[in-house]
């Protein structure tokens, strides 16, 4: 701050005390020039008349406030002086030699009555001859009194502009920081600094726009996504509509709603897309949109959907055989032993009857391990689980079709256990029909059924008539059978309940034929 003032000071005193001197020369010369133009000036020089000239010299010298008006002839005699007693003398000082031959001039000397700045202008008569010369001085001292007081008037100024500017500054500065939450300059370095690394680093893809729907930020992975499916080149500052057009974003700007995981298939690849206006102060100044490749999401949800049947299966499963565990325990504390034989053979006997009916019709070793599992659930839960007699899986060429049938079938028969819930009588029966790569998986139960109205929307991801947070099992149950190119029906019939048939392709393992 100090060094501004002081380089300020510096210019405006290079600029205004030469701009003073030249305005008190002009003063002396417009002066001068004034009194060489009056007739009886140059009427008096030329007649030899003083008295005249002296007495006007006079009156001019007291009304502006100059320091002497002197006139003097072609032999630098003066007609007129502040001191009269000087009159019919000859001129003291000198400078004058360039007047007496026709030209102006300015300079600076020392006469009877001091230091002064003199301009000197020649006199003609009317017939054009030069017949002397006006000499009007400024007095030096009070030039330099003009110069030092516009020196602090300098000085004055730019501590008002100093004293202005810095409380203008701290209230600048508090204001910005009011609008910036109180952050210093480098907490908002940081704070961008972290929202990049942030932006830059998160799985998905981000474009953000401004009022005007040009591209204000786009990460790495929005442009490897976009790459994938052909979208390519600098999209930063580039209208959205140009860049993207499906997106749509400038119509999010307009009517200020949200849109949320919108499918956009762009070149074969599917996007999860969803969009978001951005307000600042009740006003839309931009809008956001994230979003993901579908495939992978869809992966991740098959995933989960398999831990979460293969968990459940295994609890159930252990918890139905530490039951029996306790049972046997208890036998034998008490010496039943004969009838623990009974016991243990007929829990073995039904087990593997279960076994083997299952292992005879079902010959994917995984989807039998997951039927097993899903029968003993049923029992601790009181549901009947039935698989029909003629139903046959052969093993699959594909575990990825396994994976995908498991999910339609576990999905399926948790909904229809769900449904039982609270009924006296629980039944669910399952089939498996294999025929020329096809396979037809049917699950029916004797719950209440599904009313007409709601036959659509059971299958819409979110859509539950038992609560929030729920809706994704017929969901994923149709995704799985779109994946495996099959369709996915509800069965009505004349008894209550419901009937799921999925009809699929599927491949057989080696040379297996339908021999049982």
């Amino acid at each position: 701050m100090m060094l501004v003032m002081v380089v300020l000071y510096i210019i405006f005193r290079n600029q205004i005390i030469p701009q003073t001197r030249h305005a008190l020369e002009d003063k002396a010369t417009a002066i001068a020039r004034t009194i060489a133009l009056i007739p009886l000036v140059s009427e008096g020089l030329n007649e030899g008349r003083s008295k005249e000239i002296q007495a006007y010299t006079s009156k001019i010298t007291r009304r502006n406030d100059i320091m002497f008006v002197v006139v003097i002839d072609m032999h630098s005699i003066r007609y007129s002086h502040p001191d009269p007693s000087r009159i019919g003398k000859p001129f003291v000082g000198g400078g004058q030699k360039a007047a007496l031959h026709g030209e102006e001039s300015i300079s600076e000397g020392e006469g009877l009555l001091g230091k002064s700045l003199r301009a000197f202008v020649p006199v003609y008569n009317n017939r054009g001859s030069q017949v002397g010369v006006v000499v009007v001085g400024l007095s030096m001292e009070r030039i330099h009194l003009l110069i030092r007081q516009n020196e602090w008037t300098i000085i004055v100024i730019l501590l008002s502009g100093a004293v202005l500017g810095a409380a203008g500054a701290m209230v600048l500065a508090r204001k910005i920081k009011q609008m910036m939450f109180g952050m210093e300059p480098s907490d908002i370095s940081k704070l961008l600094q972290e929202r990049s690394a942030m932006l830059q680093s998160t799985r998905e893809g981000i474009i953000a726009v401004d009022h005007a729907a040009r591209i204000s930020m786009i990460n790495r992975e929005a442009e490897r996504l976009l790459g994938t499916a052909g979208i390519t080149g600098n999209g930063m500052t580039r209208h959205i509509a140009d860049y993207w057009p499906e997106l749509r974003l400038e119509q999010v700007l307009s009517s200020g709603e949200s849109r949320q995981d919108q499918e956009l298939e762009l070149n074969g690849v599917t996007l999860l897309v969803s969009s978001v206006p951005i307000q600042v102060n009740g006003r839309i100044a931009g809008a956001i949109a994230t979003f993901r490749d579908k495939t992978e999401l869809a992966v991740l949800a098959e995933r989960l959907s398999g831990i979460s049947v293969y968990a459940d299966a295994l609890r159930a499963g252990a918890h139905e055989y530490m039951n029996k565990l306790h049972v046997i325990m208890g036998m034998t504390h008490m010496g039943l032993y004969d009838e623990l034989q009974q016991y243990i053979s007929g829990t073995v006997s039904n087990y593997q009857n279960e076994i083997g009916s299952i292992t005879r019709s079902i010959k994917d070793p995984v989807m039998a391990g997951f039927l097993l599992g899903k029968l003993s659930r049923a029992r601790e839960a009181g549901i009947e689980l039935l698989l029909t007699e003629d139903s046959y899986l052969p093993e699959s060429a594909d575990p990825q079709v396994i994976h995908q049938l498991i999910t339609i079938v576990g999905n399926l028969l948790d909904n229809a256990m769900e449904v039982l819930e609270g009924q006296r009588l629980k039944e669910i029966g399952l089939s498996f029909q294999y025929e020329r790569g096809r396979l037809i998986c049917t699950v029916r139960d004797n719950g209440p059924g599904i009313p007409e109205t709601l036959r659509e929307q059971i299958f819409v991801q979110g859509f539950s008539t038992k609560g929030e947070q729920r809706g994704m099992g017929l969901y994923l149950v149709r995704k799985s059978v779109e994946k495996l190119q099959g369709q996915l029906q509800i069965i009505p019939g004349p008894e209550p309940g419901t009937t799921f048939m999925a009809d699929v392709p599927y491949a057989v393992k080696g040379e297996e034929t339908n021999d049982h």
